[in-house]
């Protein structure tokens, strides 16, 4: 009797205290938003959240919409007691991306990506500690490396495909999303820890990263029962099996072997002049090399399969140009020269790339309020959001058509269009492994056309855009598969 007198008591106290806060929130997300486009009402506490999580494509097109009828490039929201900033323009991109800095924009990759990634992960490092890590990982990158890289992308492309063959044979149309993200997940795997991961193991880190992903879209509760503590969780169970594999490359570098994955040309470079550099964390570096290849390139690769489907005189072209170049009845794989010689099959992958960036917002944290225009400062804590998607269609001519042309002979829109061509990023933290991921597109374009027919199975809305968290087409890219040669390259 006497607990309930006294929650009778203090329930209008709480009540009030309640109300304040929600009314203290509702004043300073006003204040913050200022003269901005945005929601005039916020949901206390959750924002826009819910229907973010609940259907981020119309989500972020409102945001984009808003940044653009106001003719300011950019827009205010509020998820989560965080205050966001979304911003459409390029050159306002550009601000941010070149200001990565403690004292201004702070790249996080995820809104809540510090207690997801940790806080060493290389997206979180700034100026010399930033700059001698991108220096000692360049190695990774070089044309050596490159070209070990590629016989390794081939072997487990081709694997897969022909499993594609066999599951086809077995049903109609399938949906090629997570078999894309399974052969994106090996190759990832082989390519950059190589044979230091054990079948069991390999099984293991599958699980795990489904459930990072999972978190990735997720409300960010570290509760347990959540699937965010389930991420936070995984990831650092990721990190521990990467530095385990550092340190088995580390010993067969000491031996003398030769490199024959990325992590064996880091660890070569970094023998030679800190070999007591933690493990742990050039484990967490490789995650986020990871993570970086793994989405995008899954994007990428789907975006492919439907825009070349979608433009048969396109896909003739690139058909054209790989069969006059390898045939797969050599049974051989693609030469890095030969590779080098495929301009065409670029261009389309490039152009891919341009009109479907796969991470479409490139989130940062402003460390300090900054003057983002004479007008208006971000304050400090605000969560902007540069958009890579809305950067590809401004400046280039027709942006909306699928034209790879536009970066070839005298056109050279990458070169003039430079500044809206976003998708690695751009400023100190621009993405450092690009040529990999150009790389690894290019190869399977060209042995997917080879070696595959395939036709889409057209239903309402297929080619809409869904978040998962990069952008993939909204049926998954669902195909009817068939083998177009008469064998398969050997390896």
């Amino acid at each position: 009797m006497a607990l309930w007198q006294l929650l009778s008591t203090a329930s209008p106290f709480l009540f009030c205290a309640i109300a304040l806060l929600i009314l203290l929130q509702q004043l300073s997300y006003l204040k913050k938003k200022g003269p901005l486009p945005g929601p005039t009402l916020i949901v206390p506490f959750l924002g826009s959240a819910i229907s973010m999580i609940s259907n981020p494509t119309s989500f972020w097109e409102q945001q984009a919409a808003m940044a653009k009828s106001s003719g300011l490039g950019f827009a205010a929201n509020f998820l989560v007691g965080r205050f966001i900033v979304f911003i459409s323009s390029t050159e306002l991109s550009h601000k941010v991306f070149s200001n990565v800095r403690p004292d201004a924009f702070h790249l996080i990759g995820h809104p809540f990506g510090k207690k997801l990634f940790g806080e060493q992960n290389m997206i979180y490092l700034f100026d010399q500690q930033h700059k001698d890590l991108r220096r000692r990982i360049t190695p990774n990158f070089a044309p050596r490396a490159l070209s070990t890289y590629l016989l390794i992308q081939q072997k487990v492309i081709l694997r897969h495909l022909k499993n594609w063959i066999d599951l086809a044979s077995t049903q109609n149309a399938i949906p090629l999303r997570l078999l894309c993200r399974d052969l994106n997940l090996e190759t990832s795997q082989t390519v950059f820890v190589g044979p230091y991961l054990s079948p069991v193991a390999r099984k293991r880190f599958d699980s795990d990263y489904n459930l990072f992903n999972l978190g990735l879209m997720s409300f960010p509760f570290d509760l347990p029962g959540f699937a965010f503590r389930r991420a936070r969780l995984a990831v650092d169970r990721l990190v521990k099996t990467l530095s385990g594999c550092v340190i088995m490359s580390k010993e067969r570098m000491l031996a003398g072997e030769e490199p024959c994955c990325l992590v064996d040309f880091w660890m070569q470079e970094t023998l030679r002049e800190s070999p007591e550099k933690d493990d742990h964390d050039i484990g967490g570096h490789l995650f986020d090399f990871l993570f970086a290849a793994q989405d995008a390139s899954t994007s990428s690769l789907l975006w492919a399969i439907t825009l070349l489907e979608s433009h048969p005189e396109i896909l003739a072209r690139v058909r054209e140009e790989v069969t006059s170049r390898w045939s797969p009845d050599s049974g051989e794989l693609i030469s890095a020269e030969q590779v080098k010689e495929l301009k065409y099959t670029e261009a389309v992958a490039r152009e891919v790339i341009r009109i479907r960036p796969p991470a479409t917002l490139v989130p940062h944290i402003a460390g300090e309020e900054f003057p983002l225009t004479e007008w208006y400062t971000v304050p400090k804590g605000a969560i902007v959001f540069p958009s890579t998607y809305e950067s590809s269609f401004q400046g280039f001519p027709e942006p909306d058509r699928f034209d790879p042309d536009r970066f070839l002979g005298d056109r050279q829109e990458d070169r003039i269009y430079k500044r809206n061509f976003l998708a690695f990023g751009a400023g100190p933290h621009q993405c450092v492994g690009q040529r990999y991921a150009v790389n690894h597109l290019v190869i399977f374009i060209a042995l997917f056309v080879s070696l595959l027919d395939f036709r889409r199975h057209r239903t309402d809305g297929c080619d809409e855009i869904a978040y998962v968290p990069t952008i993939v087409p909204k049926d998954d890219c669902t195909v009817y598969l068939s083998q177009r040669c008469s064998s398969f390259p050997s390896f």
